[in-house]
């Protein structure tokens, strides 16, 4: 099982020069061999290999000393890059060949296996120095790789860990149907709600006046430069209230339960609507799951992703269908007479298809409940 470890870098001004200078040869390079796989194919109708391009690498010179791994993990996700290419290609979706990277669109730089050690406060990186670091919490497990990236204006250095073979699953007890919207984050089929944070939306206005200022510097400027990193902080901050709300979010839903029932959203598809795209995203449900994920596995614990047809429509009682719109909140069946919320119905729908145990052990789930209330705030 692999886990990732993250952690703040505080470079000095003069390493940070040498950062942004080995992301710009990594940069180099990964355009270079770009340039040559498009040329080869279009010249002799032959593609090169990720083996071959290694081989190659050697005979680059650059201005900037940068360890040889580093070159070398480059061309492997170049690689990568090409390998989902063709995969596309194979599944009829949309190609997206490669693209040339620009300026700020190459961020990061990974040493594959050595090159770098923790020795105290400080991170010590081949061909760059020994840089201070927030270590906020102890690595478990063997470190195989570590990647350096910048976001705006910090540096994170990024860990990667092999913990060995995955816990034992636990036998469930409690189980646990969830659904995500947008007036409430998730509402749970034992009735408890959680409301929708919406962070962008507070932010909107901060953002929009940054974005104005910025659409009015000069190219190229450094008060352009100044004003870009305020719209990052912007949006960084962002990020952050939302990784946390999510982080928070998931870490309950999997101490609580010990199976987990979301809907298999095809949320790619739902943005296209655009007038809920930005409320969809706000709320990041791909984000939560994909952290209930990681967190249920590593507690044993279990998280299943049903198929989500008519679960808003058909009734948790009795099965009927009530067709609605996404105006209408409330669940009202008039061939039983239950009266709900939409979305608690729609859990309950959502636990139903659990693959595991029977109905009426998945509808005891109404006793789990640690009394908070519907609509209640998360924290």
């Amino acid at each position: 099982m692999r886990k990732s470890y993250k952690f703040r870098l505080y470079p000095a001004k003069e390493q940070e020069i040498v950062l942004v200078k080995t992301l710009d040869v990594c940069r180099y390079i990964y355009n270079e061999f770009l340039s040559d796989r498009r040329d080869a194919y279009d010249r002799c109708n032959q593609g090169l290999t990720t083996f071959d391009q290694i081989n190659q690498v050697k005979y680059i010179e650059c201005r900037t000393e940068v360890f040889s791994q580093i070159k070398q993990d480059v061309l492997r996700r170049l690689g990568k890059s090409f390998d989902a290419f063709f995969r596309r290609c194979k599944s009829g979706e949309t190609p997206g060949y490669p693209r040339f990277k620009g300026k700020d669109r190459y961020n990061s730089f990974t040493y594959p296996q050595s090159g770098f050690r923790i020795e105290g406060t400080k991170l010590k990186l081949s061909k760059i120095g020994s840089i201070k670091i927030k270590q906020h919490r102890e690595i478990e497990g063997k470190i195989k790789t570590c990647s350096i990236k910048r976001k705006g204006d910090q540096w994170y250095a990024v860990f990667s860990v092999d913990m060995g073979t995955s816990p034992e699953k636990i036998d469930p007890v409690t189980f646990i149907g969830v659904d995500v919207g947008l007036n409430s984050c998730v509402s749970l089929s034992n009735g408890e709600q959680f409301d929708s944070p919406t962070y962008y939306r507070k932010s909107e206005r901060s953002f929009a006046v940054q974005q104005k200022r910025l659409s009015k510097k000069k190219k190229e400027s450094s008060n352009r430069l100044k004003q870009k990193l305020k719209v990052v902080k912007v949006h960084r901050k962002i990020r952050n209230q939302r990784l946390d709300f999510n982080h928070k979010l998931s870490r309950i839903l999997v101490d609580r339960f010990d199976w987990i029932v979301f809907e298999d959203l095809s949320i790619r598809n739902m943005v296209k609507n655009h007038h809920l795209a930005k409320s969809i995203m706000d709320v990041a449900w791909g984000q939560l799951i994909q952290m209930a994920k990681s967190k249920a596995e590593e507690a044993g614990k279990y998280v299943e992703l049903v198929n989500p047809y008519n679960t808003s429509q058909k009734c948790s009682s009795c099965g009927n269908i009530v067709r609605k719109g996404l105006s209408v909140r409330v669940h009202k069946c008039l061939e039983c007479g239950l009266e709900l919320d939409r979305d608690v119905n729609a859990a309950i729908n959502i636990l139903n298809l659990c693959t595991v145990g029977t109905t009426e052990r998945a509808c005891g789930v109404t006793d789990v409940g640690l009394g908070y209330e519907t609509g209640s705030h998360l924290f």
